[in-house]
């Protein structure tokens, strides 16, 4: 392991924004910040947020500097990545943003039932030959279930052809009730504030010239979830090596190469 590594790891120990717990709390159930997020973290009622496989962090920290009213919490399993987030966090002293360091399969023994409102999923893996891995299959929407409150909202920002058509045609099997549906968002003429936030993975595939598409979705707690019976063509293209592309202009050029 590189000492670049070793030194966020390190880093990560000392943020207060970070929230990392080892497995055998985990394993008991017993996580302490289950049920308390509002109280011990952000220190108010404001709305919960996720963002679930964060990587660098820059949409929490995006939408948190973007809406203050909101609480954010990105979510990944790779520390060494939402480094970058948490250290943006830290050093401008953003108080509604914070990092969970656990896998997406584990939320529910973080969060208690109807503690979260919202989940930002940004570029996910579209897991094409595994459905039960594809974080918008309804193997992980029942666990996000057992967080959301009622109706909860979900965004899908992604440049896969796939996992959109798989997510598009699981919506309109279940008739969960759709806000927003582009595939191509940038042409489109929705994007905002919000939308318009890119990550890392993101600016990759608009160089490449591919098209964002994006979801909005409620998840009502009643119902029992299908999965579509359908045959989709599958992405043809693959990523760029990571090293290629620089950050989005939300992160500064010293803030990324430490």
């Amino acid at each position: 392991m590189g000492k670049n590594k070793l030194k966020k790891f390190a880093d990560m120990e000392t943020f207060g924004c970070v929230y990392q717990f080892p497995w055998g709390v985990l394993e008991s159930g017993a996580c302490p910040m289950k049920g308390n997020w509002h109280e011990r973290c952000f220190h108010n009622d404001n709305p919960i947020v996720l963002e679930l496989g964060c990587g660098k962090g820059e949409y929490a920290v995006g939408l948190g500097k973007r809406f203050p009213d909101k609480n954010y919490i990105g979510i990944d399993i790779k520390g060494a990545r939402m480094w970058t987030g948490a250290k943006m966090v830290e050093r401008q002293h953003i108080t509604n943003v914070a990092f969970l360091r656990t896998s997406i399969e584990l939320i529910d023994r973080m969060f208690a039932p109807g503690e979260v409102s919202e989940i930002w999923i940004t570029f996910p893996d579209p897991q094409m030959k595994k459905v039960n891995k594809r974080l918008t299959s309804t193997r992980f929407l029942e666990n996000y279930r057992k967080v959301l409150e009622d109706n909860g909202v979900i965004h899908l920002k992604t440049d896969s052809p796939f996992l959109y058509t798989y997510t598009r045609e699981l919506i309109k099997v279940n008739s969960l009730p759709v806000e927003v549906d582009t595939d191509d968002l940038y042409a489109s003429g929705m994007a905002d504030d919000i939308l318009e936030i890119k990550t890392h993975y993101e600016m990759q595939w608009l160089q490449r010239g591919l098209t964002i598409k994006y979801l909005k979705f409620h998840l009502p707690h009643a119902g029992e979830l299908q999965e579509p019976d359908i045959e989709i063509e599958p992405d043809t293209y693959r990523s760029y090596n990571r090293g290629n592309i620089q950050m989005p202009q939300l992160m500064n050029s010293s803030e990324t190469n430490e």
